[in-house]
């Protein structure tokens, strides 16, 4: 069985679960609303506040599946309750950052500035303190979209191991490694 599958979720108080027919599970929160579509051969069961997963043979199909979207699920449930946030550091001299609106503008050390068009669904906001990393911030209640935008904005500079430079998670450590003068002795 799987141990992540078989965990109930529990709904917080002003969260609504509503199952509609093709297994369309919506929920609607203070933080907002959002849907997930299941596997029309997963049972789902709303009962008392508390939202199973059941799968109905132990096919590897529907085992994979299984552990999949309880957790989808739990993170849709998480997403309109309290939200999700990254909080992205840019590491470089003369590396900035602003936004206006959801147009981010990168200045990341190329010859050109970098606009990047976030979906409106993520509250955007830059922060660039005197003797500080700029921040970018984001939030929204989609933890998938968070994830995908995440990974765009680290994409455009890279981390890079020798120097530390580029863009990565507040609190993320890079693994670092010595230079070519190490060695010599």
């Amino acid at each position: 069985m799987s141990r992540i599958g078989k965990k109930p979720i529990t709904i917080p108080a002003g969260v609504t679960i509503t199952i509609g027919d093709g297994n369309l599970v919506t929920a609607n929160g203070p933080k907002g609303k959002l849907s997930q579509k299941i596997d029309s051969d997963m049972k789902l069961t709303l009962e008392d506040g508390v939202l199973t997963v059941e799968r109905p043979s132990e096919q590897k199909r529907h085992k994979a599946l299984h552990g999949l979207y309880r957790s989808l699920l739990n993170n849709l449930i998480i997403g309109v309750s309290q939200g999700y946030k990254n909080e992205l550091e840019l590491v470089g001299v003369g590396y900035k950052a602003t936004n206006n609106g959801n147009i981010i503008d990168f200045s990341l050390g190329y010859s050109h500035n970098i606009y990047l068009i976030v979906p409106s669904e993520i509250k955007v906001e830059t922060k660039m303190e005197k003797g500080k990393n700029p921040i970018v911030i984001l939030e929204t209640v989609d933890k998938q979209l968070l994830g995908l935008v995440s990974a765009k904005i680290k994409s455009l500079r890279k981390s890079e191991p020798y120097k530390g430079k580029g863009i990565r998670f507040v609190g993320e450590v890079i693994r670092r490694k010595a230079g070519k003068t190490a060695g010599k002795k």
